[in-house]
């Protein structure tokens, strides 16, 4: 397989200054990987930039995920990882958030509401498994692999981490 392309939303990560004048990234202490869905329905495609835009009209600074999976399992980059997301209350700072298009049924339920689904493609689910390995790769870490549902009452990612991806857990 060709390696992914990686398309970024919002620019390239943040640069201090050295005293000499070098540029120098300064990194954040990572630990964990937590896994969204963006809950929109099962086959339409959304990129990072549209939800770089939702998040930003809520008053937000940028994206709140880190990189987002889109239908055909192509990896945008969204927040720069030297910067804490806004993806999971509370647990931002040691995080690098994933969000995967989908995650609703493609209708909504009798009641007009959407109904959580595991709707993550075989793509998609290859270019996470590809994304993981990388950052584990880069951080020279074991980083722990989570649910948003596992942190807050939302079905976020519409699927158990656990079982979903129990052999790399």
């Amino acid at each position: 397989m060709p390696p992914r392309r990686l398309n970024t939303a919002s620019g390239n990560p943040s640069l201090d200054r050295k005293p000499e004048g070098e540029n120098c990234i300064v990194m954040r202490e990572i630990n964990r990987i937590i896994i969204h869905c963006s809950a929109t329905p099962e086959g339409r495609d959304v990129k990072a930039a549209t939800i770089r835009d939702w998040h930003m009209r809520k008053g937000w600074s940028d994206i709140g995920y880190h990189y987002v999976i889109d239908i055909e399992g192509c990896i945008e980059a969204g927040r720069p990882i030297d910067r804490a997301g806004a993806h999971v209350r509370g647990h931002n700072k040691d995080s690098i958030g994933i969000c995967y298009i989908g995650g609703v049924a493609k209708e909504k339920n009798e009641k007009g509401q959407w109904e959580a689904k595991d709707t993550m493609t075989d793509q998609q689910e290859h270019a996470m498994r590809e994304l993981i390995y990388s950052l584990r790769m880069v951080s020279d870490k074991q980083l722990s692999i989570h649910g948003h549902n596992e942190f807050s009452n939302k079905a976020c990612p519409s699927f158990k981490v656990s079982e979903k991806f129990k052999d790399i857990l």
